[in-house]
């Protein structure tokens, strides 16, 4: 038997027994319009709502073995890949207390956000900066803005979206790292006006913000190529 006439049959039979051939079809040509210069970038968060709109339903268990299977798992995110951006600049205004101590247990919305400022890719390579503001109960994103300076406009952007998105008579804890935006007095009045209660990390103490660590780090894994300029 011939070679490729072997691999062929080979082939055939493999696919025959796999009730999973036809779905892999599929996640792979949606793994494939994830890939940005080389490496895949679709999580299986991604490419869940790609595959229940053609139709294909499976628990996240199952299409996170089948990726695997299949070798489209996004590539790791490597911050030392990257420009590494760091808004600490110090002791510059007022520091206020951490709230939280690492305990990221709240169940109802609008009672602890997290916010944060990263530097991140844009589509055409340049970088920019991302400041978000996240809800710890629901995960959603509640404020997000881009901007190619993280100045006071980027902060104030990202409030203003938040004072939109924020019901009245709810007073939650805004928590974000020692960032020298978050030290001032235009964010603290902000703040203040829009009744949330400030809440800080410990300085260099990345866990203490872990929920926004853990946002970004899958935003960048599986989005950031994506981002387009504002």
């Amino acid at each position: 038997m011939k070679r490729p006439t072997y691999y062929d049959e080979r082939k055939r039979i493999i696919n025959k027994n796999d009730k999973y051939a036809d779905v892999k079809v599929v996640i792979k040509e949606i793994a494939e319009k994830g890939k940005w210069r080389g490496p895949y970038t679709y999580g299986y968060r991604r490419i869940m709502p790609f595959l229940e709109k053609a139709g294909y339903h499976m628990a996240e268990a199952t299409l996170r073995r089948l990726m695997n299977e299949l070798g489209v798992q996004p590539a790791m995110y490597n911050r030392r890949k990257n420009n590494h951006y760091s808004s600490y600049k110090g002791t510059i205004g007022k520091v206020a207390d951490n709230l939280l101590n690492q305990t990221f247990d709240a169940t109802s919305p609008f009672t602890v956000l997290h916010t944060d400022v990263s530097q991140v890719r844009l589509g055409d390579s340049t970088w920019a900066y991302m400041s978000v503001i996240l809800d710890q109960a629901t995960k959603e994103v509640l404020a997000a803005s881009v901007s190619q300076s993280s100045n006071k406009l980027l902060i104030m952007d990202t409030l203003s979206q938040l004072e939109d998105n924020l019901p009245n008579n709810f007073n939650p804890i805004i928590h974000s790292d020692q960032g020298w935006h978050y030290q001032l007095e235009y964010y603290r009045e902000k703040i203040d006006l829009l009744g949330l209660i400030q809440s800080m990390s410990r300085k260099g103490n990345c866990l203490d913000n872990a929920p926004m660590e853990s946002f970004f780090h899958l935003f960048k894994v599986e989005s950031q190529p994506e981002i387009k300029k504002c």
